[in-house]
């Protein structure tokens, strides 16, 4: 008999989420068991759920573990029950069939670790949503990008980008796994505590000879910055943190020389936050390059021989885009993006 599979949407004081989101999610998942993991919210989240929805299981964590931490314990309870797991954000719309494609490419591609659907904006449904679009990718200096979003330009959908990718990273906003590849992998880095541990992970996953892939048939609509604003100063903080422990982490090469350059352009991107009257951003910047100093020995013992190169962009993203004022991943050249 089959293992049945489980959404499992990480909760923090998000009970207007929960009220506007969830009716998609069984409406949409018949299937599926429903798990809520609360982060140990003072809001009205769990009654509300037992009072409404008393056939979503709740697993109760006794303090604010973030979204990596969170993730890594609920799914912990879960181990041996489920054979996949959708981890899925609280303000995610789900569709129609979303499952069907991810179901069945996962079934007919044994090499394939995650899958994730097509992400559009809840707020302008045409439009590419930020945290995943099309699929995920990292350029050489680890910053990310998408099909459909570069930076803060997000294109419309005009299924332009409907064919199935490899791709660098699935949004961790709607990422199905199985569940033997996730804990085989250790799960998310809570170190991370928020932002980029989707990334780290997939890295890890790819290292070890499995690919990942965005599946545009399967279409989700993304809220966005439903914990954090996008400019908000902690936000910052965790990303440009992150992203310099995931080089650590996961570059194998040069990692000196490569830091060295990712770091000085964190610093140009530090000034143009200051040129702009942000100067809560700019200091940001600095603190995250700080956490890197203090954490780098953690980090550095954490990395593990690549069996495997992930599939990514030999190229310079922030020159494209800054340089050469490409706003479109159709524009960019295809013959940089390999294992």
């Amino acid at each position: 008999m089959p293992m049945p599979n489980a959404i499992v949407i990480l909760n923090y004081n998000g009970v207007q989420h929960l009220q506007t989101y969830l009716p998609s999610v069984l409406e949409y998942s018949p299937n599926w068991d429903v798990v809520v993991a609360d982060n140990a919210s003072t809001d009205d989240s769990r009654s509300f759920i037992e009072s409404n929805f008393p056939q979503i299981k709740v697993i109760q964590l006794e303090q604010n573990y973030g979204f990596a931490g969170g993730y890594n314990r609920a799914l912990g309870q879960l181990k041996d029950h489920y054979e996949h797991y959708f981890i899925l954000n609280s303000d995610v719309r789900l569709t129609a069939n979303w499952d069907v494609p991810l179901l069945e490419y996962l079934a007919k591609n044994p090499a394939a670790a995650v899958v994730g659907p097509k992400v559009l904006a809840d707020r302008a449904p045409l439009q590419f949503e930020h945290a995943g679009a099309a699929g995920g990718y990292l350029d050489t200096f680890y910053f990310p990008f998408c099909r459909g979003r570069i930076f803060e330009s997000l294109e419309e959908d005009l299924g332009q980008y409907d064919s199935p990718q490899e791709v660098t990273w699935v949004s961790g906003a709607a990422l199905l796994i199985r569940a033997h590849d996730f804990h085989e992998a250790g799960g998310f880095d809570a170190d991370f505590f928020a932002h980029m541990e989707e990334i780290d992970l997939c890295l890890r996953l790819a290292r070890s000879g499995k690919k990942l892939y965005c599946l545009p048939h399967s279409t989700v609509y993304h809220l966005g910055g439903g914990t954090l604003s996008y400019d908000n100063p902690h936000k910052v903080f965790l990303n440009f943190r992150n992203s310099l422990w995931t080089i650590v982490k996961n570059q194998e090469r040069f990692l000196y020389a490569l830091l060295f350059i990712r770091m000085a352009l964190d610093g140009l991107a530090a000034l143009q936050f200051l040129a702009k009257g942000k100067p809560q951003l700019t200091w940001q910047v600095f603190l995250a390059h700080m956490a890197l100093y203090r954490h780098f020995g953690t980090f550095y013992k954490k990395r593990k021989a690549a069996l495997h190169q992930p599939f990514r962009y030999h190229g310079l993203i922030i020159w494209d885009y800054f340089g050469k004022g490409i706003r479109n991943f159709s524009a960019l050249n295809k013959r940089k993006f390999h294992s």
